[in-house]
């Protein structure tokens, strides 16, 4: 079912999609995710100079808008993606399309309203998580590879706290995958083993990018910045942009040769 959600079956039937995927260019490229009116097209305005409808009410961008922003001489197209809402992943409001996109991105800023709860982020988080994006997270240290006989074999060169012979053969069972060499490097979940067997899943870097940060206090913004992979900004008064910029910069590994 998971599968099905992630690569939806042949033909479309609906015709193309109306210009969500945009070319790539440049040397990398970064996607904004968020729900709706949190800043995303005064943002990508901001930084790259391109003109995305910025207005007050909820859904303004409804087609992925480009803008490519130089920096330490690369060339990084940023795509500023419609807002997407809980359940996006089982294709409600264009959810699936928006985040087909962000699948092709070398990272995600996940933009963030800091007057709205944390909860936001967790949401965020679960639509990418359901359609097979990692974030912030290595691909798990597991060999895997199929045979056309010779049944299951399993090793495991650590401890294992999880997982053992049995689990993993009916774990395998389920895909119908009775012939395998399974060699587990590190001590992995099921869930690990499941990312490995489907094969579809992509590790992307991510920064939570906490917006309208002209709003609050001093206090309030010293406890924002303990969260890890975060930068407080403001994308109306430009705020905070070189550190973006700087973080953005290592989250990518770019190197300048």
């Amino acid at each position: 079912l998971r599968r099905e959600l992630i690569t939806p079956k042949g033909g479309s039937g609906g015709g193309p999609g109306e210009g969500f995927d945009v070319a790539k260019t440049g040397d990398a490229r970064v996607g904004f995710v968020g729900f709706p009116s949190v800043g995303k097209s005064t943002l990508l305005s901001n930084l790259a100079g391109v003109y995305s409808e910025v207005a007050a009410y909820e859904f303004t961008t409804l087609t992925t808008v480009p803008g490519v922003i130089r920096y330490k001489g690369a060339k990084v197209q940023l795509l500023d993606l419609p807002g997407i809402i809980e359940g996006a992943k089982d294709g409600k409001g264009r959810g699936r399309q928006v985040i087909a996109v962000a699948r092709t991105c070398n990272l995600i800023l996940i933009v963030l309203d800091v007057l709205k709860p944390l909860v936001h982020k967790k949401l965020i988080e679960h639509e990418l998580e359901g359609f097979g994006i990692r974030l912030n997270k290595q691909p798990p240290n597991i060999g895997f590879k199929k045979k056309d006989k010779g049944g299951i074999n399993f090793t495991a060169t650590c401890t294992q706290s999880e997982l053992d012979a049995e689990t993993v053969k009916s774990i395998l069972s389920e895909y119908k995958i009775h012939n395998a060499d399974i060699t587990l490097r590190s001590d992995v979940t099921a869930d690990d083993l499941i990312d490995v067997v489907e094969g579809n899943r992509v590790y992307i870097p991510c920064i939570y990018v906490l917006n309208k940060i002209d709003q609050i206090s001093i206090e309030e913004l010293d406890v924002i910045y303990k969260v890890p992979h975060c930068v407080p900004i403001s994308a109306h008064h430009r705020w905070n942009f070189d550190d973006l910029l700087e973080k953005m910069w290592d989250y990518l590994k770019l190197v300048r040769m």
